[in-house]
């Protein structure tokens, strides 16, 4: 990895995971598809963004989404986020419409989710890096296996957390959480995609945001306020 420059408390928890082989094989299919001058999302220093940005012993909430957005500009590392200035997607305005179904916050003006991140909401993708333009193309590579290891170490810290799972690439990912079996302190709310194609499928209604806050409050660890403030100006592209 260029330049792997993580929090330490995550270090502290998965940083074995980059002396593992899978590791070392990822490293060197990303080296090759730069060097063919493919252009790869996120830019290297926020592949490990929403890690960074939400320390360990920090999270209440996980929102998992599949891989970056693939356009120019979007994509910063916090998954279904988008950097200030860039048009907010379609996936998040559905987000954003069921939050305001749910919690009666008005829809935000931009995309940039950086305030749930401060809070405790681990934005994490699956995959953490795609090829511009062509959606799932760093699929099976090996980010996978590093973000399942990023879930179990949070699963598996006794301070009740919400898995919020959209979606059936997200939702494999229970498995990590299942695995502490009918004891385990954490709360996981499944519901389809908030993509245009599933999120009336059972994504609008499934009210994510109110039943996150009614179980933190309920274990004593504070809601989360899902409104945004204004956001700060573009993010620089360099």
């Amino acid at each position: 990895m260029p330049d792997v420059k993580l929090h330490p408390d995550w270090l502290a928890r998965i940083g074995g995971e980059f002396e593992q082989p899978y590791m070392a094989a990822l490293k060197q299919f990303l080296g090759d598809e730069r060097a063919k001058g493919k252009a790869i999302y996120p830019r290297p220093r926020d592949w490990f963004s929403a890690l960074d940005a939400t320390p360990p012993q920090g999270v209440r909430v996980v929102i998992l989404g599949q891989d970056p957005y693939h356009g120019p500009g979007q994509a910063h590392g916090l998954c279904f986020s988008v950097q200030p200035g860039i048009r907010v997607p379609p996936s998040l305005v559905n987000i954003y419409k069921e939050m305001q179904s749910d919690l009666g916050i008005s829809r935000a003006s931009h995309g940039y989710l950086a305030h749930w991140a401060e809070q405790g909401v681990l934005l994490l993708n699956n995959v953490l890096t795609v090829e511009a333009g062509q959606a799932a193309s760093h699929k099976g590579k090996g980010w996978e296996t590093f973000t399942d290891a990023v879930v179990a170490s949070v699963a598996a810290d006794p301070a009740p957390k919400v898995f919020i799972l959209w979606g059936s690439h997200a939702q494999k990912k229970a498995a990590r959480v299942a695995a502490l079996g009918a004891g385990s302190p954490h709360l996981i709310l499944r519901a389809p995609h908030p993509s245009p194609l599933s999120a009336h499928n059972g994504f609008f209604g499934s009210r994510p945001f109110s039943q996150a806050n009614d179980f933190l409050e309920a274990h004593g660890r504070g809601a989360i306020d899902w409104r945004l403030p204004d956001a700060p100006g573009p993010l620089s592209a360099e």
